[in-house]
């Protein structure tokens, strides 16, 4: 992996994730923020389920989407965000299980453009079973922040 250009970035990675929106609305959360790697869970409920009671793969694509992302940010500098411009999904099974794990991790990194992958288990009864995969494209923005938390 690549040298840790900002040695706070989980803290700093864990903040963005708490103003995703879009990650709450879906009960998401992220246990796991290492150098290069990242872990999204997310509980199986009644609101993210498509018609057969499976978790909907538009979900599936939410988090692992984030988890890649996540890892991603962990290996710029402070001064950049990072923001999606392409992934690929495999879907291989149903996402069927009491929770789902996303784990995102960074393939190659670099200074314009970060490659990263993740994989989504479906966890039922204690056991994981790969239900998709993605690789993702990197956009690394130097210089540019994430929109400024809302005054209420």
């Amino acid at each position: 992996m690549t040298k840790i250009h900002d040695p706070h970035f989980a803290e700093r990675v864990s903040a963005s994730f708490a103003r995703q929106n879009a990650m709450e609305l879906i009960q998401a959360t992220m246990p796991v923020v290492e150098h290069g790697r990242t872990e999204i869970h997310l509980p199986h409920w009644t609101g993210v389920e498509q018609q057969h009671g499976f978790v909907h793969g538009g979900v599936v694509g939410m988090i692992a989407d984030s988890a890649a992302g996540y890892a991603a940010m962990t290996v710029v500098p402070e001064t950049a965000s990072v923001l999606t411009v392409e992934f690929k999904m495999n879907l291989l099974a149903p996402a069927d299980g009491e929770k789902l794990i996303a784990r995102g991790k960074v393939v190659r990194p670099g200074r314009t453009l970060i490659v990263t992958q993740a994989e989504v288990f479906a966890v039922k009864d204690g056991k994981e079973s790969l239900c998709a995969l993605i690789q993702q494209t990197i956009m690394v923005m130097h210089g540019k922040g994430e929109k400024p938390v809302a005054s209420t």
